[in-house]
């Protein structure tokens, strides 16, 4: 395998020829490829996807399970916080140990335990026991840590420049599509028990698992990764040669999805209160706009970036200033639905075009035995940007006056935090090649 080290702008990388991937897909016709990238790309999507149902499908049932179980809206809430909360403190553990052994042996063990935990929570909910359901969701969490994020290197390890990108922004794109469905599919399973979500759970695992056992094919590494004392050792390396475009990476895309599902909470509660007074599944449709919007974004941007640093850096300013100028508007246009819904749709836009920019960023930004960890500090941030945003944002809603000047204010400022975090420290060479 012949190297060509580059640097440019704190990125490390380099040119990989004749990899395992790439002998593998050799023999195969072009038609043939064409269908098993289908197939893998489905496979991988099928993982973030998973994820994003676990969690956000309980959101409509919330309410009757305080009535079912006799407990109040701060110990429902726990079941999604507790959830979210465990995989990110988990999702770092879990990556080092995929850079240590491998990105299948950690997904399809955390698969099952995800999928078995569903059916303890299930029981525990039929059992009328709280404690057990809560408990189920915590070892849920540690079972969601193994998943999306894990998935996110294994892309970076099984293709190379656009097609890596375009299965990125298809991930992405997964997990946006997970979340419009999402509300939609708890109001619908609620009908028929207030916690069919629960047993739901291992019948989307188990689809997920097949296609990761039998479609996936991992490449072989050629080294074994080092012993955690040296990778500890490397990963603050890492950080210190490329920690200010790194470390402001994490960030960003941590304070993006936490003002995008922040004010979709807001907006929740916007729909229920008069003169809307919209729920169940046609309240999940109106939250599925913006949401549509990003992942439409997602996937498009993640087709054509190609590892084009100047175009990375490009887009990922004008989302973010979408994003900022959207925001602010609402600041004046929050009473009229359809105006703040389209405004919402443009700042979900802006956020589909960076996010799939700096997962092709920080893939790439190390070598393939190092970016489980890396990858999975990421998605840490990420994880928990969505577990804080919608609690704090509707803190500071209660808090504020009628207009909620506060909160538009809050989240236009983390948006133009972004957009000059980016601006000044993030500047991608002309090209990103593989690490």
């Amino acid at each position: 395998m012949q190297k060509m080290k580059q640097k440019r702008y704190g990125f490390a990388s380099w040119k990989v020829t004749g990899t395992a991937k790439t002998r593998r897909a050799a023999p195969r016709s072009s038609e043939g490829r064409r269908k098993g990238r289908a197939a893998e790309f489905a496979a991988i999507a099928s993982i973030p996807l998973v994820l994003v149902l676990g969690n956000s499908m309980l959101i409509p049932v919330l309410p009757q399970m305080q009535k079912e179980l006799g407990i109040s809206p701060f110990q429902s809430s726990l079941t999604i916080t507790l959830f979210s909360v465990t995989a990110g403190l988990f999702i770092p553990v879990l990556g080092y140990l995929s850079d240590r052994f491998s990105r299948k042996a950690i997904i399809i063990p955390s698969l099952i335990v995800y999928g078995g935990a569903g059916i303890l929570a299930g029981f525990g909910a039929i059992w009328d026991s709280y404690a057990v359901v809560i408990a189920a969701r915590a070892l849920q969490g540690l079972g969601a840590a193994g998943t999306a994020p894990i998935a996110m290197a294994l892309v970076g390890d099984m293709y190379e420049g656009g097609t890596e990108s375009r299965a990125l922004g298809l991930t992405e794109a997964s997990n946006g599509t997970g979340k419009v469905l999402s509300p939609i599919l708890g109001s619908l399973l609620a009908l028929i028990v207030w916690y069919a979500a629960f047993f739901a759970f291992p019948v989307f695992c188990l689809v997920s698992l097949m296609c990761v056992l039998f479609i996936l094919k991992e490449p072989e590494r050629k080294k074994e990764a080092p012993r955690l004392g040296r990778y500890i050792r490397t990963i603050a390396r890492i950080l210190k040669a490329r920690g200010r475009w790194l470390i402001t990476a994490f960030v960003v895309g941590s304070l993006a999805l936490f003002t995008l599902f922040g004010v979709l909470v807001y907006l929740s509660d916007m729909l229920e209160k008069a003169p809307y007074r919209i729920d169940g599944v046609m309240k999940g449709l109106v939250l599925a706009v913006p949401l549509l919007g990003m992942v439409a974004t997602s996937y498009t941007t993640g087709g054509f970036i190609r590892k084009n640093g100047i175009l990375i850096r490009r887009l990922m300013n004008i989302g973010l200033a979408l994003a900022a100028a959207a925001l602010a508007l609402t600041i004046w246009f929050n009473k009229n639905i359809y105006v703040f819904i389209g405004l919402l749709t443009l700042s979900s836009i802006g956020t589909g075009l960076v996010l799939p920019c700096l997962n092709t960023m920080i893939t790439g930004a190390v070598s393939k035995g190092e970016r489980g960890m890396i990858t999975s500090l990421y998605s840490s941030l990420r994880f928990l940007g969505v577990a804080f945003g919608p609690p704090l944002i509707s803190r500071l809603t209660a808090a504020s006056s009628d207009n909620d000047t506060a909160v538009f204010l809050t989240v236009t400022a983390l948006a133009v935090l972004s957009f000059l975090l980016v601006f000044f420290l993030i500047k991608p060479g002309r090209q990103l090649h593989e690490s």
